[in-house]
């Protein structure tokens, strides 16, 4: 299987702070943005992916992350020239994807919770045998600035509106998909919306209306943040704060996480860390890793 971590987009509604940095470089908390969707991917056992982001803002997640190697991944790098939408990551990875399914990983998403991966494992298996794709809803109460899902009498999802002006129900799309390979296909025929997007509900549309989608929820114990306003920037940096400090644990901590994979050594591990000793993030991993 592989990934795409969408980190493009101007982060307008973030500005000014974001018209010199891209929004999924920013800081949450003690670390870049962009670590915790991409430990996501690395826990659920991906190592081929692919980065778009803006032409202005490539070269810094390249001087951040480099090649993936020190992850033990294989990370690629893509340009999404405008903002079209989310569908069209498809369109620009069609080559990398090739003809393996596929997962599409918002880079201002954070999710944290139990048996989380568990979860992606079994979804990972259910989308390599090819029949369904996979979305997850989410409980919000302010459910108009997402992806809704709608449900007939019997409980049904029924239909997925992007962003509606009357929500059928408090059930959002997190930024989280996983696709069978006919996605790339599927995207090239889909039409722009009203506002001119490729949008990620039409495309969902296509497969729930096929049978070929399945929705997984999260619980309410569990936790999605999306990180997109001032307001929920600080909120989630707080939150990981929280679960740092209280627990003792680095919330997606990159090295940490392909460790336990068995992607990099525990040499390889503290190497990254002597890099940052002069953090709480190098401290965490030297004190825990050189025992």
């Amino acid at each position: 299987m592989k990934a795409i971590l969408l980190a493009g987009g101007i982060g307008s509604r973030l500005f000014p702070v974001t018209v010199g940095v891209s929004k999924q470089l920013l800081p949450v908390y003690d670390k870049p943005m962009i670590y915790y969707p991409l430990s996501v991917l690395i826990l659920a056992g991906i190592r081929e992916i692919m980065i778009i982001s803006t032409r202005h803002d490539i070269e810094g997640y390249k001087r951040l992350l480099g090649d993936g190697k020190s992850f033990g991944i294989n990370l690629f790098y893509e340009i999404q020239e405008n903002p079209n939408g989310l569908a069209e990551a498809f369109i620009i990875g069609e080559n990398f994807i090739g003809k393996d399914p596929v997962c599409l990983i918002l880079g201002d998403n954070i999710f944290y919770g139990m048996d989380f991966s568990k979860k992606l494992k079994e979804v990972v298996e259910r989308t390599k045998l090819g029949k369904k794709g996979t979305i997850f809803g989410y409980t919000v109460k302010n459910p108009e600035q997402y992806g809704v899902i709608e449900y007939d009498k019997s409980g049904n999802p029924l239909y997925i509106e992007e962003k509606p002006v009357d929500p059928k129900s408090n059930y959002a799309v997190v930024g989280l998909y996983f696709y069978t390979n006919e996605v790339v296909k599927i995207a090239k025929t889909i039409k722009p919306s009203k506002r001119g997007e490729l949008e990620i509900s039409t495309l969902n549309n296509h497969f729930l209306k096929a049978d070929k989608l399945e929705i997984e929820y999260f619980s309410q114990g569990f936790t999605w943040l999306d990180t997109g306003t001032p307001e929920s920037l600080l909120k989630a940096g707080q939150f990981i704060e929280t679960i740092e400090n209280r627990k003792g644990i680095k919330v997606g901590c990159l090295e940490e996480v392909a460790y336990i994979k068995g992607y990099i050594t525990r040499n390889q591990v503290l190497q990254s860390a002597i890099k940052m000793k002069d953090t709480s993030y190098g401290q965490y991993l030297i004190k825990k890793y050189n025992e």
